[in-house]
Parts: structure tokens; C-alpha cells; sequence
């Protein structure tokens, strides 16, 4: 049963709080201007309604919801994620079977890297394990930046070198030459966060 929500209308036909979708509805068609937001509770419109309507404009963004008709993700396939500390700067990424949940790799943490490099690292290793095993499972990945940069062969990075993470740099000239010599036919697909909830393959740091 979908939650109740609260609408406060500050100019319309009827300003006011109202219970329902409906009841909002008919206060703000054919009202130029019409200045309205919904609210998860009563109370919440309550103080919104005694205050500015440009008090709460942008401040909080509606959650999007599940569509209940959106196709389930395909079983057969691995899923791969990367995670990046603000704080200090590592990154580490790795991979999961999502027949059986069964971690395939996980690589770092290193140091100065990004997420999309990590994203990007993780679906050329996924590629080259398929590869060696002979399985034609489609890899999912919730980064369509990694995925671009899948396609078009080249990690395009603004990431600066440092001192310490030659590696990644080294591990990104690696993944780029393995996409430019090898052919694959196992497609790379988004993971769908909206319907099917977080990445089996995050690192659970959010």
C-alpha cells in the first residue's frame, strides 16, 4: 500500500494543506503560477505551510519508484563494483557471480585512484576471466562512465599520476591493450539501482 503523502498549495485556488493528490490537483490546474509540494507527514506540512514555499523547493528530491513491470536482472551473469574513500583516496574493485554469490576477485586498496577507474579495471578483469573460462555471461555494472571508456578501448581518466599509484596507471595500460587485442561477445549491461535495489557487487559504504 503506497505511502500517504501531505500537499501543502502556498498559491493556488485554495491555499491550504490537503490529504491527497486529488484535492491538490484541483486547486493548482489552470493556476499560473501555482506554488505546491508534497510532504511525508502532516506535521511536516504543517511547518512547511507556515513557512516560505522557496524554504523548500529543491531541498529534498522525491525518491524515483520501482516500476513493478521492469524486467529482473539476468541471473546468468557476474556483477562487478568499485568503491572510493574521499577521505583517503583509495579505491578497490571486485567482482561476484550472481548465480551463486560467489566472490570471483577483489583487487586493492589503492591509493589515489577513482571510482570510475576502479569501475572500469573491474568489468576489463570480469572480461578477461569470462574469456579464460570460456562463458558467455553478460557482466553488469551500475557506471556508465566505465562502460563508455569499455567501449571506446581507453581508460579516459583525468586522474593525476603520483607518486604512489603508478600501479593503477600500469593496470589501466594493461586493461586498454587487453580490449585492443581481444574480441568478446559478452555484453556489458547497467545494472538497474531504481528496480533492482543496490549492485549485488557493492562494497556496502554508502
Amino acid at each position: 500500500m503506497p505511502k500517504k503523502k501531505f500537499y501543502v498549495v502556498w498559491d493556488g485556488h485554495q491555499k491550504g494543506i490537503f490529504d491527497s493528490w486529488a484535492k491538490c490537483k484541483k486547486q493548482i490546474d489552470g493556476y499560473h503560477g501555482a506554488k505546491y509540494k508534497s510532504f511525508e507527514s502532516e506535521t511536516e506540512a504543517i511547518d512547511a505551510f507556515a513557512g516560505n514555499y522557496f524554504q523548500h523547493i529543491g531541498k529534498k528530491k522525491e525518491k524515483a519508484k520501482p516500476n513493478p513491470k521492469a524486467p529482473p536482472p539476468i541471473k546468468q551473469s557476474i556483477v562487478v563494483d568499485a568503491a572510493w574513500n574521499t577521505r583517503t583516496g583509495d579505491m578497490e574493485y571486485q567482482g561476484f557471480d550472481f548465480r551463486n554469490g560467489k566472490l570471483l576477485f577483489k583487487k586493492g586498496p589503492f591509493p589515489d585512484g577513482t571510482n570510475n577507474v576502479g569501475e572500469f579495471l573491474a568489468i576489463v578483469h570480469a572480461l578477461a576471466l569470462l574469456q579464460k573460462h570460456k562463458l558467455n555471461l553478460p557482466i553488469y555494472s551500475d557506471s556508465k562512465t566505465a562502460m563508455s571508456w569499455v567501449r571506446k578501448k581507453k581508460a579516459n581518466t583525468k586522474l593525476e599520476k603520483t607518486a604512489r599509484n603508478q600501479e593503477l596507471f600500469d593496470l589501466m595500460d594493461r586493461a586498454e591493450e587487453w580490449l585492443k587485442t581481444n574480441k568478446y561477445d559478452n555484453a556489458i549491461l547497467k545494472w538497474d539501482t531504481k528496480n533492482w535495489g543496490e549492485n549485488p557487487a557493492d562494497f556496502g559504504r554508502k
